[in-house]
């Protein structure tokens, strides 16, 4: 009877003196999770135009809602053939700058992506200095990206000073099977001072540090979001006969945490 109440004691006390659970290593700072009827306006520029955005695309972005609406819980761009302003096919690229950038974090998204040779969707942020400073030297972070000659591939990307387009710092996260336009994947990078992480689901499958670059580390700045459905480019090449229009990507959400204690 003593032993079991010497146990109960110090069982006792071991609880009492259990350290309290420390603040969640992520807090959620910006979300949006596409549940209205329309795409908040206070969230989201809707960019347009044509003229090849440097990469000799095919598509002219509109600001139409047959290119990017909320369905359902979802936000969906949807690219399209049709002849409009000076371009053979339409699409959307939606932005938050000048409503928000974020400098570290985790910044994910769940997307399922469209299918077909000459598509090419994406998920990046670019730095907030790009109308001063430029690009390349404004820093890029692809967080996905895909071309869909390679359907189970996806790519994620820096580009800054002296690695910027064929040359950026580029790895590949490869599905063991299946396509990633099959179904919806979370895609996200963990962003510290001196590293970049990229998931695919939580898996992690490349790391970037200013030591990996041949270049200047520029990510040091906040970053605004981007989504788009490019159509053709010197990187996806062209849609041929078997691309089927129109191909939509949807979006469940786009979230944005900030770290905060361990």
């Amino acid at each position: 009877m003593t032993r079991v109440l010497l146990w109960l004691a110090v069982a006792a006390c071991s609880t009492l003196a259990a350290p309290a659970a420390g603040p969640p290593v992520w807090q959620l700072v910006w979300h949006d999770e596409f549940d209205g009827t329309s795409l908040d306006a206070t969230k989201w520029v809707r960019e347009t135009g044509g003229g090849g955005w440097g990469n000799a695309e095919l598509e002219f972005y509109t600001d139409r809602p047959e290119n990017a609406h909320i369905d359902a819980g979802y936000l969906v761009i949807a690219a399209r053939r049709e002849t409009f302003g000076n371009r053979d096919y339409t699409s959307a690229r939606l932005k938050t700058q000048g409503f928000g950038a974020w400098q570290y974090g985790r910044i994910e998204a769940r997307i399922q992506i469209p299918r077909g040779q000459g598509l090419w969707p994406a998920f990046w942020l670019l730095g907030d200095n790009i109308p001063s400073a430029g690009w390349p030297t404004c820093g890029e972070i692809d967080i996905m990206e895909n071309i869909g000659k390679e359907p189970g591939r996806i790519h994620g990307t820096v580009h800054g000073p002296g690695y910027s387009g064929a040359g950026g710092i580029s790895s590949a996260y490869d599905l063991p099977a299946g396509a990633f336009a099959d179904t919806f994947h979370v895609y996200a990078i963990e962003w510290e001072p001196a590293a970049i992480r990229w998931y695919v689901d939580d898996a992690l499958y490349k790391t970037v540090t200013p030591r990996d670059l041949p270049g200047r580390w520029v990510y040091d700045h906040p970053f605004f979001v981007i989504l788009n459905v490019a159509v053709g480019g010197y990187w996806p090449g062209s849609p041929d006969a078997t691309t089927v229009f129109p191909q939509t990507m949807r979006v469940d959400y786009v979230r944005v945490y900030e770290k905060r204690g361990g």
